[in-house]
């Protein structure tokens, strides 16, 4: 009895083993019409090596078809079929579709991913082969997935990662995707922002984008078949038919490794470790921060081992010291001395001397170079003899390399690189000469603090006597501007500026021409001017018919004459002559924000890293206004016509006729006298007469959203209901689909986390009560970096509020709260 109950044990348990084989392995390594798999079985290639099935990432219940290493200590996917739709339970199938194309199906029976072959046939088989590659290929043929013809591989339709026998190409076939694409997150397979590709130039590279933009670069390669001294046992190999592609050098059966492309856009190398039986990095395309392209701008080079890391070559200077100083390197540097190009300059004391090159040993070469296929002896006199010829190196695997335009990425190696020759002008090659300016500078210095400290002693005597002659002279002996900025004048100065005549700025303008009229501010016309010695300037005139006027412009002198900071305009000097009251300031080319913001011819120049700049720049104006000049001023009017954009885009705050000065320990201050914009002014502004640097935020909050969406706050209503942009940028985060809120000229998917986080930001800012708004310093911290935000509550001017809102400025209830129209003269309740 024993005997046969152990029989029929025995046996229950080898029926229970075969149906679990059957579950979770199909066994083999084909998939065809009558065999299937279905989550979670699998196959595996013949050799053992790869493994076909389901998975999910982790820290995602999603379920995905890939591609892995099997009998492998860590869970490494290297392909994925349908990253972009992933199937939400363990329904998945996998098979043959009637029409002969490898689909993957879920429960429903609904078409998740197909390889979508158009030739396909009726009888195909998909095969899993010893090198990864999943292969669809005739049945009826005798050949296999090692030697098949496919009619699919997945070897040509690349995610992340790069297996032997793969061929990254640079001639890129319409049919075949030639690039590596990272996940968008560890947990998350789904098409990320980086990608890497082998650009087809003279000498091929490997580059790394994010989005469009260059993030990495290898450097020139080498061909033909010459080992890359980047990438680790990665060769460079012509096919001799017009294409080059990317190989390994080693057989993967006794070295387990390959390329992976990570979501945060390194590429790196994985090598199994067989002695502890983990995965080692043995290479990496970013190991400091030098590595990212351009991150030292033109003619500067990036030395991981200094600090700081960035640097001018020898000969040059940062284009912006101050960016320099905070530690942004992306403008680069400029040459001190102009080159000679082999001293034919007429005039010059040094024309006989000729320039030289500056030798800087284990470099990586910089981007963009031209290639010569010459000797190596012959490679500096071709450069020497070319006047636009800025630098040269040569290296035996590629010959002859010149640069004509920006040394743009250039980095000190610490091991291997390549000599380059930078040309320079003679001065700038001459070590005594170098020595004599040092002793110079030195001496010159020296004077300097003595002439300095006599000066500031001097000056200090007579302050108080030159304060009260500027103050005379500037308001014609009525100093209006106390109308606006109250009390709080105690160690107001005014700085030095240049006194210029009527007769200089008649000629600037061309007699205050029509032609040269850049707009009407609110206190009178601006115009364009041009200076005898060519600069140009902008020049603000007070209309002599505006009484308000007046206490305006006084109030934006006494205002700007105290600060200085690159996000504010700049005063340049003033006018006063009979009944003439101007200001002049430097001149901005690209006029005022609104008119690239809200233009839909000019809104494709403001990409994201455009606007965010802009952004940025705002914050740290009004940072300085409200914390760190020797005055707490509150603008009052912040608004895009309000921010003046100079040839590279960047903001300057303007207009400051509507400005307060805060006393020492004032935090808010009130007003009967409500002057600003509607759409941007705070609710508690508009109300009561109510401002504080709140007040500002709010204003920035607003504008803030309109950067992110290209609307403006005016541009909303609607028949059942007015919404401002606060209103729908609320709306979309309760629907948690903030990103709609985005100009469509900006890629969002890219920027999804920044642009998430900037509007978040921007309904904080715009928080119908002041304590919920941050402080301007809170929001640098805010979009800079990845601290957790506070979740908003509901702004202001939203649909609930906006009867009661509009009811008191006057308005009906169907007209939007936010409207563009300055005001000066309302009445705070």
């Amino acid at each position: 009895m024993i005997m046969i109950l152990l029989g029929k044990a025995r046996l229950f348990s080898l029926v229970l083993m075969s149906h679990y084989v059957v579950k979770f392995c199909i066994g083999g390594d084909v998939i065809t019409a009558t065999e299937h798999i279905q989550d979670p079985a699998s196959i595996t290639s013949s050799g053992g090596l790869y493994r076909m099935g389901f998975f999910s990432p982790n820290g995602s219940a999603n379920r995905y078809v890939g591609i892995w290493y099997d009998n492998v200590p860590t869970y490494n996917v290297l392909w994925v079929a349908n990253r972009e739709n992933p199937i939400l339970d363990s329904s998945g199938v996998v098979k043959i579709s009637n029409d002969g194309n490898l689909v993957v199906m879920n429960g429903k029976g609904e078409l998740v991913w197909s390889s979508n072959v158009s030739n396909s046939v009726t009888d195909a088989k998909a095969q899993l082969s010893d090198y990864g590659n999943l292969v669809l290929l005739k049945q009826s043929s005798n050949s296999n997935a090692n030697n098949a013809d496919p009619l699919w591989q997945s070897f040509q339709h690349m995610t992340d990662s790069f297996l032997g026998k793969m061929k990254l190409s640079t001639i890129s076939n319409p049919n075949e995707k030639q690039a590596l694409t990272s996940w968008k997150s560890p947990s998350d397979p789904s098409i990320g922002s980086f990608s890497a590709s082998l650009v087809p130039r003279h000498i091929p590279e490997l580059f790394i984008w994010n989005c469009s933009s260059l993030y990495w670069r290898s450097g020139p390669i080498g061909v033909p078949k010459k080992q890359s001294v980047y990438i680790n046992r990665f060769d460079l190999v012509d096919d001799l038919q017009g294409s080059v592609y990317l190989a390994h050098s080693f057989s993967e059966a006794s070295y387990l490794s390959y390329l992976l492309l990570k979501s945060n856009g390194d590429l790196v190398q994985p090598k199994l470790d067989h002695n502890s039986s983990s995965w080692k990095i043995v290479w990496s395309s970013r190991v400091s921060d030098c590595d990212v392209y351009g991150q030292c701008g033109p003619f500067g080079i990036c030395n991981a081992r200094n600090s700081p890391i960035c640097s001018c070559l020898r000969g040059f200077e940062p284009i912006n010291s101050e960016e320099w100083r905070r530690g942004n390197w992306s403008s680069g540097c400029i040459r001190k001395s102009s080159l000679q190009c082999n001293g034919t300059t007429n005039g010059s004391s040094t024309a006989s001397k000729k320039d030289g090159f500056l030798k800087l040993e284990m470099m990586k070469v910089p981007n963009s170079a031209i290639f010569y296929s010459t000797l190596e002896n012959v490679c500096p006199g071709n450069c020497s003899i070319n006047c636009s010829c800025v630098a040269y190196a040569y290296d035996s695997g590629v010959g002859c390399m010149f640069w004509t335009g920006d040394l743009i990425d250039l980095q000190k190696l610490s091991v291997g690189g390549t000599a380059l020759y930078v040309r320079l002008a003679h001065s700038e090659l001459d070590e005594k000469g170098h020595l004599r300016e040092i002793v110079a500078t030195t001496v010159i210095m020296g004077t300097l603090i003595v002439i300095i400290t006599t000066w500031f002693a001097r000056r200090k005597a007579k302050k108080r006597e030159e304060k009260e002659g500027k103050e005379k002279h500037l308001s014609s002996g009525e100093a209006p501007s106390l109308v606006m900025l109250g009390e709080n004048l105690s160690g107001v100065e005014f700085q030095e500026f240049v006194k210029y005549k009527i007769e200089e700025l008649v000629a600037a303008t061309g007699n205050f021409g029509e032609a040269n009229k850049l707009g009407q501010g609110g206190f009178g016309p601006v115009y364009k001017g041009r200076l005898p010695n060519g600069q140009e300037i902008a020049i603000k005139r007070l209309s002599r018919a505006s009484g308000q006027g007046q206490q305006e412009f006084m109030n934006e002198m006494v205002v700007i004459c105290n600060v200085q900071h690159r996000n504010l305009v700049r005063l340049l000097g003033c006018c006063f002559e009979g009944d003439e009251k101007i200001i002049i300031y430097e001149f901005m080319p690209n006029k005022s924000l609104d008119t690239f913001l809200f233009d839909p011819l000019k809104q494709v120049h403001l990409d994201w890293r455009t606007r965010f700049n802009i952004v940025d720049g705002i914050c740290r104006g009004l940072l300085y206004l409200h914390r760190d000049s020797r005055l707490r001023i509150i603008h009052r009017d912040l608004k895009p016509s309000n921010i003046l954009l100079d040839e590279e885009l960047n903001p300057k705050i303007s207009d400051f006729g509507m400005a307060r000065i805060f006393g020492g320990n004032e935090n808010q201050a009130n007003t009967r006298r409500v002057v600003g914009t509607y759409g941007y002014m705070a609710p508690e502004y508009a109300m009561v007469g109510r401002f504080s640097e709140k007040s500002d935020v709010f204003s920035f909050g607003i504008l803030l959203l309109e950067i992110i969406s290209g609307r403006r706050n005016t541009s909303f209503h609607n028949e059942d209901q007015c919404l401002s942009l606060p209103g729908l940028a609320w709306k979309l985060w309760n629907e948690e689909n903030v990103l709609a809120l985005v100009d469509p000229n900006i890629p969002a998917k890219c920027f999804e986390v920044q642009l998430s986080r900037c509007i978040n930001v921007g309904l904080l800012c715009t928080q119908e009560r002041a304590k919920d708004r941050p402080s301007i310093s809170t929001v640098i911290s805010m979009i800079n970096s990845e601290v957790v935000l506070p979740r908003p509550k509901k702004p202001a001017f939203t649909p609930r509020k906006i009867a009661q809102d509009t009811d008191s400025s006057g308005k009906s209830q169907k007209t939007c709260s936010a409207n563009d129209v300055t005001l000066t003269v309302l009445q705070g309740r």
